[in-house]
């Protein structure tokens, strides 16, 4: 990861090698919101209507704009409010929008902001923290794990320019 994006994610709590962070989560988020999260986010993968879905993935907190078409994609039900989808953007199916990491030894969460006019193809993981520029394109089966630029054309596992 680099400096820019370790600068923007926060690093929330430590814990001992012995007391894993995943084991405590309950600590960091009411089982209430996780559960209505989720339910919203799977109800939403399999509706036809991208107006309908997205008006459910907003309920949660997530910024998305207009004419925004996302297909059958997991979106993280801890901290959805740090999602930011930009105007006439389409994420492909299966493709996986993260803002919360649970580590060994500690969790952090990162904003992610996807700009307008964005295309990201099928089977992406977005890592927190991440910000993908304006008019860029990811390819499919990517990892996207530091910011892409604006206009720019990335691709692999991780992410490297490809044009």
């Amino acid at each position: 990861m680099d400096e820019k994006n370790k600068k923007r994610m926060i690093r929330v709590f430590g814990y001992t090698r012995e007391e894993r962070s995943l084991s405590r989560w309950k600590e960091i988020r009411s089982r209430k919101i996780i559960l209505r999260n989720y339910l919203i986010m799977m109800i939403s993968k399999i509706l036809p209507d991208t107006e309908l879905k997205n008006r459910l993935y907003r309920k949660t907190g997530m910024k998305i704009g207009s004419n925004v078409s996302i297909f059958g994609s997991n979106f993280d039900i801890f901290f959805p409010e740090l999602i930011e989808i930009g105007d006439n953007t389409v994420i492909g199916n299966k493709t996986s929008v993260i803002t919360h990491e649970f580590l060994s030894d500690e969790w952090r969460v990162g904003r992610v902001k996807i700009g307008s006019g964005v295309t990201i193809g099928t089977m992406t993981v977005v890592m927190p923290g991440v910000e993908i520029g304006d008019g860029a394109t990811v390819a499919a089966y990517s990892l996207v794990n530091r910011d892409v630029k604006k206009g720019s054309l990335v691709g692999g596992v991780p992410i490297k320019k490809l044009r």
